[in-house]
């Protein structure tokens, strides 16, 4: 074995990602905040911008749909945060539980992504999560404690997605099968493995329809707010909220306050970088892809004992799709993912009570967030010409 020669130079690893060291970088230019107010100034009138660009779009769609529009807002804006007549809290809590499976997902994409594994699987991976979790309690839950067979279930859901995961990161890595490829086919194998079980194996005793049993309520999150706190309505915030809050501060120490973390960012970036600086960017890869199969896993589980309390057919709306705008949309950063995430939920919770009070159709709350890409797509993209512009 022989040992490195010393006057032989080694490469090192490169520099940290431009998106994390531009701010900080004297060559970044003078039209950047270089103080941490300016940097918040400029970020908030960025996000007014998209504001603004998404109010002008949804105006003109509800105009186009004759939906009133100030009517339209209002409903919006009440079913996400109430006003003082009907309260506040039913609402939010509406509000963050829709929140919760897409930043779960979200945060699943920004880790694959990041890695540069362009993954459209967070909803097969949800899937298996939550067929993992409902089988366990099928079998487990005359022979384990309540609070076990909880923890157990969110356990094997986070494995069986991060199974579900590794598996497109190996077809990546070994059979460089493309992962937005391979990941849609094992979406549609695990909506249908989905479907057979509860048509089979994890069907309800009954027989009446394609579900489980519904699972005991000694396992199931506990709600977070009392009837008497929110107008003596029972809200449908639970605990597994918290698990979602907590998943942003892991994902954002993990990315940016780890060497692993750093890898996987610079394997993002570039590859070939990576591999000069003797990175195991194959290992990392599939790291990533395990961990966002975890993360979207979890959200299944989040799920199915915060809300669902069985699984079926259609368990999911998409969640695993919308996670990609989701995350897009935050940056492919965590925190941004929180706020694109709550973004999101409080959509689809105020597009709920403007189909209830409204006679609209359900549907709209995919035009609306169509509506809400598209401005934010047009704003940077009117930013990226104007920064060509002044650059020329």
């Amino acid at each position: 074995m022989t040992t490195p020669d010393p006057s032989i130079p080694h490469p090192t690893p490169p520099p940290a990602p431009a998106a994390d060291a531009e701010a900080s970088s004297p060559a970044a230019g003078s039209s950047l905040p270089h103080t941490v107010p300016q940097k918040i100034f400029f970020g908030l009138a960025q996000w007014a911008g998209y504001a603004l660009g998404f109010l002008v779009l949804l105006t003109l769609t509800f105009a186009a749909l004759r939906i009133p529009p100030l009517h339209a807002f209002r409903a919006l804006w009440m079913g996400a945060f109430g006003d003082a007549a009907s309260g506040h809290l039913y609402p939010i809590s509406e509000t963050l539980v829709e929140t919760s499976p897409l930043l779960l997902t979200g945060l699943g994409v920004v880790v694959a992504w990041r890695a540069g594994m362009f993954s459209i699987g967070g909803e097969g991976q949800l899937l298996m999560g939550a067929l993992a979790a409902t089988a366990l309690a099928r079998y487990g839950a005359h022979a384990l404690p309540a609070p076990l067979l909880t923890v157990l279930m969110l356990v094997a859901a986070m494995f069986a997605g991060a199974l579900w995961g590794l598996l497109a990161g190996w077809l990546r890595v070994r059979r460089n099968v493309q992962e937005v490829i391979s990941t849609i086919m094992l979406n549609y194998i695990a909506l249908y493995l989905v479907g057979g079980m509860v048509v089979g194996p994890l069907q309800e005793a009954a027989r009446r329809g394609p579900q489980s049993d519904p699972l005991p309520d000694a396992i199931l999150f506990a709600r977070l707010l009392p009837p008497a706190w929110s107008g003596g309505m029972t809200t449908r915030l639970h605990s597994g909220v918290l698990l979602a809050l907590v998943a942003v501060l892991v994902v954002w120490a993990y990315l940016f306050r780890t060497k692993s973390g750093f890898a996987l960012r610079v394997t993002g970036q570039n590859a070939e970088a990576a591999r000069v600086a003797r990175f195991p960017v194959a290992r990392l890869q599939m790291q990533a892809m395990g961990l966002s199969g975890a993360l979207c896993g979890l959200a299944g589980a989040v799920e199915l004992l915060g809300v669902a309390g069985r699984l079926d057919a259609s368990f999911s709306p998409g969640w695993g799709y919308t996670a990609i705008p989701v995350a897009l949309l935050g940056g492919l950063h965590p925190v941004g993912a929180l706020v694109s995430a709550l973004f999101f939920g409080a959509l689809t919770a105020g597009s709920g009570n403007l189909s209830r009070f409204s006679g609209v159709s359900s549907v709209l709350i995919y035009v609306i967030q169509a509506a809400a890409v598209l401005a934010v797509v047009g704003a940077r993209a009117w930013q990226a010409h104007r920064s060509g512009t002044d650059a020329d």
